[in-house]
């Protein structure tokens, strides 16, 4: 297996970030974690059971220069994995600068924080988003793609969920322009522009991954504002019927964490010249009833009910092509809904 030298994540002690380092930190020479360790994620703010024992974990939030003056007074990173992010998709509506902050000033720190220690890393591999899409194209009855644009307030609370006449289109990165229509989205893209500017001025390789709604074991059971499929799970497994909202048929990509691993890994492996960017995801769409459907079953729990209920800022439809990350990575998905959310489930009752 080749080294990776020194790697530095940051959100390194996260759902992601834990599962780096399971995956692939013995790789390194040092593992090196910064997180801040939210209330929001973290119930307690100490290291978590999950964060392999080997890596070193340094408690700071990313936005604050003088965390990274200590952090880079000892560590000069060969790879850099950038996790840090606030990720609530309708919490950024009305915490939008607790997202700016903690996203697009966190990345501006860190990059300032590089240039002045004089440390171009050796490659630099992004997490972004599937919101940088926004509800990204749809096809209109005569074939033509159109971008539709963000639904509105009135339209939602008509009850009118789709764009009339047309269809939604699976987004793929380098195709798909970005239009993000959350400020979460909209901070994920910026991040993405920002590392461009800094990566192409000093040479230093980005990878970006556009990830798609990562799930599974690990993830954080306490935050409201992201896994759907552990609120699900846990409202199964009490036997209480899941809410489904809008008609049911708002479209998602769920990708199982195993498989979201072995892209940064491959990713983190394979560094090129330049600016590469990827989807990553299943590569299946999914209704969120179809993803109830499943939960409830597994548990004997009572069926889904729709509520007709809206989150204001939310896409219709979300899934993505993964042909082009499955050539670019050498990789593939090997974990498809069913077998993901069996394993969920046993990891939610092994840590209830």
């Amino acid at each position: 297996m080749t080294a990776l030298g020194t790697v530095l994540v940051t959100g390194g002690a996260g759902f992601i970030g834990c599962a780096l380092a399971q995956r692939f930190g013995d790789a390194a020479e040092r593992w090196v974690a910064v997180d801040s360790l939210h209330p929001q994620v973290h119930a307690r703010a100490e290291r978590p059971a999950d964060l392999p024992a080997a890596a070193e974990l340094v408690v700071g939030d990313v936005a604050v220069a003088e965390v990274w003056d200590g952090l880079l007074a000892d560590v000069r990173p060969d790879l850099v994995i950038h996790l840090a992010a606030e990720t609530g998709t309708a919490q950024s509506l009305s915490e939008a600068t607790r997202h700016a902050t903690a996203n697009v000033v966190g990345t501006t720190a860190m990059t300032d924080a590089f240039t002045r220690h004089e440390i171009l890393p050796g490659h630099i591999v992004l997490s972004s988003s599937r919101a940088v899409y926004g509800e990204g194209r749809w096809r209109a009855a005569d074939g033509s793609l159109v971008d539709p644009g963000q639904r509105v307030h009135e339209q939602l609370a008509a009850g009118q969920w789709d764009f009339p006449g047309a269809t939604p289109v699976p987004s793929e990165y380098g195709v798909t322009p970005p239009a993000p229509t959350s400020v979460y989205g909209a901070t994920k893209l910026t991040q993405e522009l920002l590392l461009r500017a800094w990566t192409g001025a000093f040479e230093v390789p980005l990878t970006i991954l556009r990830l798609q709604n990562v799930y599974g074991d690990g993830q954080s059971l306490i935050n409201p504002y992201t896994g759907i499929v552990s609120l699900f799970s846990q409202l199964a497994r009490d036997g209480k019927s899941i809410p489904v909202y809008e008609d049911g048929a708002i479209v998602r990509d769920f990708v199982y964490i195993a498989d979201v691993a072995s892209a940064f890994e491959a990713a983190s492996r394979a560094p090129q010249p330049g600016v590469r960017g990827f989807d990553v995801g299943s590569g299946v769409g999914t209704t969120i009833l179809q993803l109830a459907e499943t939960i409830a079953a597994y548990h004997d729990a009572p069926a889904p009910h729709i509520t007709g209920a809206f989150r204001e800022g939310d896409v219709r439809a979300a899934s993505c092509l993964i042909g082009r990350t499955i050539e670019g990575l050498g990789w593939q998905p090997e974990w498809d809904l069913a077998r993901g959310v069996a394993a969920l489930q046993d990891w939610i009752e092994s840590n209830r």
